[in-house]
C-alpha cells in the first residue's frame, strides 16, 4: 500500500507541471529526446535513425541524482538490473533483458571494460561521477560490432576529456558527506582546457561501515584516482587516461551460501587507454588501445588461505569511417584482445582473441535507413564465429518504427572456466569447467517511439532471444562432475555448464521527459518498466537465470526551481522466490526502494548543500541469498563548483 501511494504521490507532484502549456518554454532541443548516439554502429548518428533502443544520460542530470558512484547509477537507470551486493556497492552484477550478469558489456571512451577473471567486476568502473560526459545505454544484442558479451546489452561510458566537444575553461568540484553506517565520503575533479588541450584529474574515497553481519562488519572502502589528457590539433585528436581503483569489502555470502562464509575481498584495478582519431573530410580513422590489470583477493574466512588472481586485459581497436555520399557511410575495423591469469585458485592460463567487422548505414529516403554489420571473429579456445546484425528505423510523421535482428555470443571468462581448478580437497562450491562452449543466440526486436509535445518520448519494444550453450552455474552431484581428481565424494558443487534452449521474450515501455518551465523551473524523467519471461525446456533454471526479474521498473527524475532541487531514484523488482539455505537472509522476492536527494544552491548554484536518504522507505532488501543491504540511510553534505 505504501508503494502503491507514493507512486500516487510522485503522479500528482509532476501532473500539473505536465499539464501547463507555455510554447516559449516547452520546446526541448532535438540532442534530449533524440541525441546523437555511438553505440549502435560505431557511426555517429541520431538515435531515431539507428534502429534500436537506447536510453541516454548526461553530465548534468547525473549531478542532481541521489548516487555516488558510477554502478549506483546505472542501478536506477532505465531496463538494467543491478544485483547489488554490500554497501555503496561493493558489488554489482549488471544485466539486461533477463539474461545473467556475463551477458552486459561495459565500454569506457571506446574500449570494453569487461574483466577477463570474472563478470562480477563489471561494475568497477574507474573514474569518478564528475568525469562522464554521457552514459548511453543499447537494449539488445550488439555482437556484430563489439563481440562478445554484447548479449542483453552495451553500456557505453563517455568522459568529459574523451568527449569530441569540450568546454573551455577551468573548473573544479569538491564534494563532501557524511551520515549513518560511518559513512564518509569525498571527491574532487579539477578540468583545465583551451582550444586545444584537456588536463583532468579526479579523486575519490569512500568509508562505510555498513550493516553488522554474522562475525563482521559489511564494510566498504574505496578509494579511486584518475588522469586524463586531451589534445586536439588540426586534423588529429588524441586522448590517454590513467586510472586506479581499489575496493575492500566484507564479501560475506557473496559467493556462497555457507553460514562458516566470513568472507573478506579486496580488488585493485589499474587501467590505461589511448585514442587517437583523425578526421579530415570524409574519412575517419580511430585507433583505441587499452590495459587493463586486476588483483583479486579473496578469503573465505580468518583461517582459509586467500585465493589471489591477478589478470590482464590488452586491447587494440582500430577503425576506418567513410561519409561517402549523404546517404551511405560505412566503417571496418579490426580488433585484438588478449587476456590472461596468473592465479593460486584458477591457474595460468591465455586466451587470444582477432577479429574484423564491417558496419553499413543507408538512408534508402528521408524516412527508411538500414544499419547493418558483421563480424568475423577467432578465439584460441572457441574458434571461429560469424555475427551478423541488421536495424531498420522508419518515420512515420512522429512515430518512430524499429526493427532489428542479429546473433550474440559471449566467451566463458576464467572463473567459469577454472574457478577451483587448481586446488585440492574441494569439498563445495562452484567449480569451473575448461570444457565450456561459447555461448550463442539469435535476438529480435520491433519497437515504436513517439515523440509528444516536443518534450517526452514514449518507446515500447518488444523482443526475443533464443540461447543455446549458454553459461550458467547449476547444482551437480559428484558423480556427475566431468573431473573429480581434486574433489571430494559426496561434496555439494555448483558446476559451470553449458545450459541448452533457454529462451527470453519480453515487452519494455520507456518514457523520457525534459520540460523547461521558465528561465528557472524545469522537470525530468527518465523510466523504464520491463515484463520478462524466462523458460529452460531442458528442466529447471540455473543458477542465476532463476534470479532474473519476471518485472522491473526503474525511474530517476527531478525537479529544478530557482534555488532549490529535488531528485529521485528508485526501482520496483518481481521475481521468482527461491529456495535457500533456512540459515541465511533469504532472497528478496520482490521489492521496491527508493533514493532521495535535496539540492541547496547558493552563489549562483556553485555552493551545493544536500540532504540525501538511500532507501528512504526502509526496505528490507536481499539482492543476493544472505547479503542483506542497509536499511534507510541519512547523508549530508557540501559541492564545491569552482
Amino acid at each position: 500500500m505504501k508503494k502503491i501511494l507514493l507512486i500516487q504521490l510522485l503522479v500528482l507532484i509532476f501532473r500539473p507541471l505536465f499539464a501547463q502549456d507555455n510554447n516559449a518554454t516547452t520546446q526541448v532541443e532535438a540532442s534530449v529526446l533524440d541525441p546523437i548516439t555511438v553505440t549502435s554502429s560505431s557511426i555517429e548518428t541520431r538515435a531515431s535513425k539507428t534502429g534500436r533502443n537506447i536510453t541516454v544520460i548526461t553530465s548534468k542530470e547525473i549531478a542532481q541524482l541521489p548516487v555516488r558512484t558510477p554502478d549506483e547509477l546505472l542501478r536506477f537507470l532505465p531496463g538494467i538490473d543491478v544485483q547489488t551486493r554490500g554497501a555503496l556497492g561493493a558489488q554489482s552484477d549488471i544485466s539486461m533483458r533477463g539474461g545473467t550478469f556475463q551477458q552486459v558489456l561495459v565500454i569506457l571512451d571506446g574500449l570494453r571494460l569487461n574483466d577477463p577473471n570474472t563478470g562480477h567486476f563489471s561494475g568497477y568502473i574507474p573514474v569518478v561521477l564528475d568525469e562522464i560526459e554521457r552514459v548511453e545505454i543499447l537494449k539488445g544484442a550488439s555482437s556484430g560490432i563489439f563481440g562478445s558479451d554484447a548479449v542483453g546489452g552495451v553500456i557505453y561510458i563517455t568522459t568529459k576529456c574523451f568527449a569530441k566537444q569540450k568546454a573551455i575553461g577551468k573548473r573544479g568540484i569538491i564534494q563532501v558527506a557524511g551520515g549513518d553506517l560511518g559513512l564518509i565520503s569525498s571527491s574532487g575533479f579539477y578540468s583545465v582546457s583551451n582550444s586545444t588541450n584537456q588536463l583532468q584529474i579526479s579523486a575519490l574515497r569512500n568509508r562505510a561501515d555498513g550493516p553488522q553481519q554474522r562475525g563482521i562488519k559489511g564494510y566498504m572502502q574505496e578509494d579511486a584516482f584518475s588522469v586524463a589528457f586531451s589534445k586536439q590539433k588540426k586534423f588529429w585528436q588524441t586522448s590517454f587516461r590513467s586510472a586506479y581503483n581499489e575496493r575492500a569489502f566484507a564479501a560475506q555470502n557473496f559467493y556462497t551460501s555457507f553460514v562458516s562464509d566470513t568472507a573478506v575481498e579486496k580488488v585493485k584495478i589499474f587501467w590505461n587507454q589511448f585514442n587517437a582519431s583523425y578526421q579530415k573530410n570524409k574519412d575517419q580513422l580511430t585507433i583505441y588501445a587499452g590495459f587493463k590489470n586486476t588483483e583479486d583477493n579473496y578469503k573465505f574466512s580468518s583461517v582459509s588461505t586467500a585465493n589471489s588472481s591477478f589478470s590482464n586485459l590488452f586491447q587494440i581497436n582500430t577503425v576506418y569511417t567513410r561519409t561517402a555520399t549523404e546517404q551511405t557511410k560505412f566503417s571496418l575495423g579490426a580488433q585484438y584482445i588478449g587476456r590472461n591469469i596468473r592465479s593460486n585458485d584458477r591457474g595460468r592460463h591465455t586466451v587470444n582473441q582477432l577479429a574484423v567487422y564491417g558496419i553499413l548505414q543507408h538512408a534508402f529516403s528521408n524516412r527508411l535507413v538500414a544499419n547493418s554489420s558483421l563480424r568475423t571473429e577467432y578465439t584460441d579456445n572457441a574458434g571461429w564465429i560469424v555475427v551478423p546484425q541488421i536495424n531498420l528505423s522508419y518515420q512515420l510523421n512522429q512515430l518512430q518504427l524499429r526493427a532489428s535482428a542479429g546473433y550474440a555470443y559471449r566467451n566463458a571468462d576464467f572463473t567459469e572456466l577454472y574457478n577451483n581448478y587448481n586446488r585440492t580437497g574441494v569439498r563445495s562450491g562452484s567449480i569451473g569447467n575448461p570444457n565450456l562452449s561459447a555461448e550463442k543466440s539469435m535476438n529480435y526486436e520491433v519497437g515504436v517511439d513517439w515523440v509528444h509535445n516536443q518534450s517526452g518520448k514514449w518507446s515500447v519494444s518488444l523482443f526475443s532471444r533464443d540461447s543455446r550453450d549458454l553459461i550458467d552455474w547449476s547444482l551437480t552431484a559428484y558423480a556427475d562432475m566431468p573431473r573429480k581428481d581434486n574433489l571430494v565424494v559426496n561434496g555439494n558443487y555448483f558446476l559451470a555448464r553449458n545450459q541448452n534452449r533457454i529462451s527470453v521474450s519480453g515487452l519494455e515501455l520507456d518514457y523520457i521527459v525534459e520540460k523547461k518551465l521558465n528561465e528557472q523551473n524545469s522537470i525530468r524523467l527518465k523510466t523504464g518498466l520491463i515484463w520478462l519471461n524466462t523458460e529452460s525446456k531442458e528442466g529447471p533454471l540455473s543458477f542465476y537465470l532463476s534470479s532474473a526479474p519476471k518485472f522491473l521498473a526503474n525511474f530517476a527524475a527531478g525537479i529544478k526551481l530557482k534555488n532549490l532541487d529535488f531528485s529521485f531514484a528508485g526501482l520496483y523488482k518481481s521475481r521468482a522466490a527461491q529456495t535457500n539455505n533456512a540459515l541465511l537472509v533469504p532472497l528478496s522476492s520482490s521489492y521496491f526502494v527508493m533514493n532521495t536527494r535535496i539540492n541547496i544552491h547558493f552563489n549562483k548554484v556553485k555552493h551545493i548543500v544536500f540532504l540525501q536518504a538511500d532507501n528512504v522507505l526502509n526496505t528490507s532488501i536481499n539482492d543476493f541469498v544472505g547479503t542483506p543491504l542497509p536499511g534507510r540511510w541519512l547523508q549530508g553534505g557540501f559541492r564545491f563548483i569552482f
